[in-house]
C-alpha cells in the first residue's frame, strides 16, 4: 500500500493513479523488470545535499544526474550524494530508498530532469520497495511544483 501521506494527497487533489505491485526490487533496473516498466518512465528519486542541504532529484531511471547541469539549475557551490543515514527519519512510512518524488510532502525541494516532462506518463516507488505509482507527468507536475534541470541529462 503507498504511503498513507502520499495516497491521501493524490485522492484530495482528485489525481488520477494506478498502483502496480511487483516483486520486491531494490535498484532502478530491478524495479523496472520487475512492474515491466520502461527506464525512461520509471523515475528515480535521487537525493543529494546542494550546499548541505538535502534536495531530491528526479531523473529517468535509465539515466544519471548531470551535476554540472544541476549546479546551473541551483546555483549551488557543492553538491554531493545523499548518505541514507542523512534522510531515512525524514520519510516516515517510506521504506528506506523508497521515497517518492514528492519532496513537497517532506519539506524537501525537488530537482526534475527535462526528459521526464516528455512522458505522458510516469511511475515512481510508492513508499515500499514493490509498489509503484504511476501518473501523468502533468499532474506530477501540478502538484509538486518542481524546478526544471536546464540541461538534458548524461546517460
Amino acid at each position: 500500500m503507498p504511503t498513507r501521506i502520499l495516497r491521501d494527497y493524490l485522492d484530495r487533489n482528485e489525481v488520477a493513479y494506478r498502483i502496480v505491485p511487483h516483486a520486491p526490487a531494490f535498484t532502478a533496473s530491478e524495479v523496472a523488470a520487475a512492474a515491466h516498466v520502461g527506464g525512461k518512465h520509471l523515475v528515480k528519486t535521487v537525493m543529494v545535499k546542494l550546499d548541505g542541504k538535502l534536495a531530491m532529484v528526479a531523473v529517468p531511471s535509465n539515466l544519471r544526474i548531470d551535476f554540472d547541469a544541476l549546479r546551473e539549475t541551483t546555483g549551488a557551490r557543492a553538491i554531493e550524494l545523499a548518505h541514507e543515514d542523512e534522510f531515512a527519519d525524514l520519510f516516515p512510512g517510506c521504506e528506506t530508498g523508497a521515497m517518492p518524488p514528492f519532496g513537497n510532502l517532506y519539506g524537501v525541494h525537488v530537482y526534475v530532469a527535462p526528459e521526464l516532462a516528455r512522458e505522458p506518463l510516469i511511475a515512481f516507488n510508492a513508499g515500499t520497495h514493490s509498489e509503484l505509482i504511476e501518473m501523468s507527468f502533468e499532474d506530477f507536475r501540478r502538484l509538486v511544483q518542481p524546478r526544471m534541470i536546464t540541461e538534458p541529462l548524461a546517460i
